[in-house]
């Protein structure tokens, strides 16, 4: 009966490997929680391209906007975990939504299989090009003035234009006064109009404005500088040390996805990033090159949570 059962065993094995080599067989849906147009939709376009010739099949971005990224994650938690459906997942949406909406319905830890982080954005502090403020120092000196006006924007309540602003608030002992919008892009719009005085936005998202001379960039949240902007300093070298905060992204799926396809996404990716060429278009929307194993990427993810979880119940950050 041994010798039986493993000579089927062993008949198994090779219908079990070509059932996993059929993979894909069909087209991948590229999930987008966001509108498209912004960075985060332009990180999953100019990936899908060189991914669909890697892995022989059509991976076609699919956006599904709206509720800070949680409606197109839920449509991710809620897919069959076969591979065939995989998420663009940013900072927000998988380490502090959860504790920004109290019924998000799903847990992005548990309930999604991590492939590999591919961005890390610096945000930067930015004014209009005919402010007044000049430098970083103005910008907290304004802040310190009693009944200073000063007013930052950000894409909407607890992204992390929003969160990055609170946190330097709380570390630099200042009061600028919050303005939310739908979107980071009506934000730059006011901003550069002189609706508001200033923005903490994820680099990507203004890093041609900056380069039009129609934003003037301050500082810089990640520790170092940022090889876009090396003339930028960083908030760490201007006096806060301790001050540290950048937007990630990364590619996720549905939990329960098997290992070897989830393995092969890392790998693909991973050598879509390799290539010298991509690097350098990778680089010009303003984020470094991270791409890692998937137990890196969980490791951050699951970091990233704690640290959200306590940011936003320690300043009591809450949705309208």
């Amino acid at each position: 009966m041994k010798f039986k059962a493993s000579l089927i065993a062993a008949l198994l094995l090779p219908l079990a490997a070509l059932a996993q080599d059929a993979w894909p067989s069909r087209p991948i849906t590229f999930v987008v929680p966001f509108p498209p147009g912004g960075p985060t939709d332009l990180m999953a376009r100019l990936i899908a391209q060189p991914l669909s010739k890697r892995l022989n099949t059509t991976v076609v971005v699919d956006n599904r906007a709206g509720a800070s990224g949680n409606i197109g994650t839920g449509q991710v938690v809620r897919a069959k975990p076969d591979g065939y459906t995989i998420l663009l997942a940013a900072s927000g949406n998988l380490s502090a939504n959860q504790y920004l909406y109290p019924k998000l319905g799903f847990d992005p830890v548990k309930d999604l299989t991590p492939i590999v982080q591919i961005s890390k954005f610096p945000l930067v502090l930015e004014v209009a090009e005919n402010s007044k403020i000049r430098s970083f120092k103005d910008y907290v000196d304004a802040a310190r003035q009693p009944n200073n006006r000063l007013t930052f924007g950000s894409a909407s309540n607890g992204t992390p234009q929003h969160l990055g602003a609170e946190l330097f608030k709380d570390m630099a002992k200042v009061d600028i006064t919050h303005v939310p919008y739908k979107g980071a892009g009506p934000a730059i719009t006011d901003l550069m109009g002189g609706q508001i005085s200033s923005m903490f936005d994820i680099l990507g998202s203004s890093i041609q404005h900056i380069k039009s001379g129609k934003l003037r960039p301050l500082a810089v949240t990640t520790k170092s500088r940022s090889p876009m902007l090396p003339d930028v300093p960083s908030i760490s070298e201007l006096g806060y040390p301790d001050f540290e905060y950048y937007a990630w992204h990364g590619i996720s799926t549905t939990a329960g996805t098997p290992k070897a396809i989830v393995n092969r996404l890392n790998a693909e990716v991973r050598a879509i990033f390799a290539d010298p060429a991509f690097k350098e278009k990778w680089l010009e929307i303003g984020s470094e090159v991270v791409v890692g194993t998937p137990e890196q990427f969980e490791a951050l993810i699951k970091t990233e949570a704690r640290k959200m979880d306590s940011l936003i119940k320690g300043l009591n950050i809450q949705l309208d």
